[in-house]
């Protein structure tokens, strides 16, 4: 499966090694560079910057090198790119997903996920429909039906695109990665029920800022009881065989998270050239 994925952070995911990413703004020329940069995808962040679907469809044009698909015969992105959108997961805004999916994104970011039903939401919104008698069914998709855009992108007739874009791994051959973003002491003593109760759930990515917010110590990573909480969800996302990622990657941290367990390491971009190959190399690549 791995040699035919478009998707390369699922790629690094199915061979058994760490994946490494990092945030990327919506600009042309971010676009360019993170095309060719060392890390298996990367995240346009539409939280805390402004949410611009067309800028995102611009940018995700600018991640394809024609010296890449001439080489390769594939004219997915090598960089896989992939969004986290302003919907927080209490607001069960499914347009986001779709808007961004449509344009040709390869997975959806959920910020503060807390609870099953809006875990379920985050995945369905990832999906089309079914019939209910179908493999798979559950959770029920919710996308709309618009991928012209996306099979384009994806050099697929839709038909094709069809078949791959379901999420991973509840599908072993979707090419759609659902993450939920875990960054309060309600998603902690929920994230057990989540991960037992919703298939589909790609990776849980640590929100360590907002988390520490609401323990008390503002972006202090190192505290014990932050330390403590970030450990609770390693052990639970353990125990589902489930991704657990890591936003805040340095030259301090890499080896410790590396040992720790998680398999998605995101750095700041473009100045974490250097991080990223260290922890590859530690990774075994």
């Amino acid at each position: 499966m791995s040699d035919t994925r478009l998707n390369s952070i699922i790629r690094a995911f199915e061979s058994g090694k760490p994946a490494f990413a990092a945030f990327a703004k919506l600009d042309r020329q971010s676009a360019i560079e993170m095309s060719d940069a060392p890390y298996d995808g990367i995240v346009y962040e539409m939280e805390h910057n402004p949410y611009d679907v067309a800028a995102l469809g611009d940018a995700l044009q600018y991640m394809l090198s024609r010296k890449q698909i001439v080489e390769s015969g594939s004219v997915a992105p090598r960089v896989t790119p992939i969004a986290r959108i302003p919907a927080n997961g209490a607001e069960m805004n499914q347009s986001f997903a779709k808007q961004v999916l449509d344009r040709g994104a390869y997975g959806v970011i959920w910020p503060h996920v807390a609870t099953v039903e809006q875990a379920y939401n985050a995945v369905a919104s990832c999906r089309y429909a079914r019939p209910k008698n179908a493999p798979l069914y559950e959770p029920k998709g919710a996308r709309g039906d618009g991928p012209a855009n996306a099979a384009r992108y994806w050099g697929l007739s839709m038909a094709d695109y069809y078949k791959k874009a379901d999420v991973w791994p509840l599908a072993p051959h979707g090419e759609i990665l659902v993450g939920l973003m875990c960054e309060s002491t309600e998603a902690i003593g929920n994230l057990d029920d989540i991960l037992a109760d919703v298939p589909g759930i790609g990776f849980i990515l640590i929100g360590e800022g907002d988390l520490s917010q609401e323990l008390g110590f503002p972006r202090d990573y190192e505290h014990p009881v932050v330390v403590d909480a970030m450990r609770q969800i390693v052990d639970t996302c353990r125990k589902h065989n489930v991704v657990v990622g890591h936003p805040h990657v340095n030259a301090k941290n890499h080896k410790r998270l590396l040992e720790e367990g998680y398999k998605l390491l995101m750095s700041a971009p473009l100045r974490s050239y250097g991080v990223v190959g260290m922890a590859r190399e530690m990774a075994g690549y």
